[in-house]
């Protein structure tokens, strides 16, 4: 199990998960709408400068190690899920910093069953996700039960990181105006595969700092592989059809996943041209 506690900030959690479900969307998007689940027609149009395009040789930095511990607060999957989001905040804040843009965090809202959200009612069968109509992560945890049952992920903390990662990364996708260009199945993937990118980039800028052995970062590489596409479709359809797909394939997310990781560069991670 990974070392989280050497992370020191804090991000912001909404735990909800003691209100119990508040009503259910009818006919839930399913895993084939997994990880980002949003209807981009709510969106309305900003002028927001794209702060990354403007990056071109931005290194993401490694975090210094926090020596503290112990973390306030009770709940160890809350603890745990503010420590990945705050370090996450921490990396994005020096990234738009360097722009000399302000990093705006979202907030990551924990629930069990159903939950109120800015895009409406959602259910645990939407899987976590991402609404920028409020600008918060919404995640159930027992999303990852199923992604081991149902879809043979190995799971584990280091994979749970990265789908939060992710997540936070379709929030920077928001802030820099990538979001709303969002218009076809392929620009569906295009900003999933960057997203996925972007979590890497969180993983190297703490891959020193003793958080995981390196072993352990097979389990965000597998859990990007467990949701993509083809993976998907294959198990609840039993074929696959590409000209449907979404999110990416398995392989794709895996890729992108380590070309931010590997590299740490803000500009690697640009799908839409590559």
């Amino acid at each position: 199990m990974a070392l989280w506690d050497k992370l020191g900030s804090r991000g912001n959690v909404d735990d909800r998960r003691a209100m119990g479900p508040v009503g259910a969307i009818g006919g839930g998007l399913g895993l084939t709408g997994i990880v980002i689940a949003v209807l981009f027609s709510y969106l309305s149009g900003g002028d927001v400068t794209d702060v990354l395009t403007q990056l071109p040789a931005l290194q993401v930095q490694e975090q210094t190690a926090y020596n503290a511990a112990d973390f306030e607060g009770t709940d160890s999957y809350e603890v745990f899920a503010s420590t990945v989001l705050g370090s996450n905040n921490d990396m994005w804040a020096k990234v738009f910093a360097a722009n000399n843009s302000t990093y705006s965090p979202p907030t990551l809202v924990l629930f069990r069953g159903s939950t109120q959200t800015g895009c409406g009612l959602a259910d645990s069968s939407v899987g976590p996700f991402y609404c920028p109509l409020d600008e918060k992560i919404y995640l159930d945890e027992t999303f990852f039960e199923e992604l081991q049952s149902r879809f043979g992920a190995q799971g584990g903390d280091v994979a749970e990181a990265y789908v939060i990662s992710h997540e936070v990364g379709h929030h920077v996708q928001n802030l820099t105006g990538i979001l709303d260009q969002r218009q076809s199945n392929e620009d569906s993937i295009r900003t999933e595969l960057q997203a996925d990118c972007y979590a890497g980039l969180w993983a190297y800028s703490i891959k020193d700092l003793g958080v995981f052995e390196q072993n352990e970062i097979i389990e965000a590489i597998d859990a990007a592989a467990a949701v993509g596409d083809d993976r998907i479709q294959k198990s609840v359809n039993g074929r696959v059809n590409p000209e449907t797909w979404t999110h990416g394939s398995s392989e794709q997310r895996v890729q992108w996943f380590n070309r931010g990781y590997e590299t740490g560069t803000v500009t690697n991670c640009d799908t839409f041209n590559s």
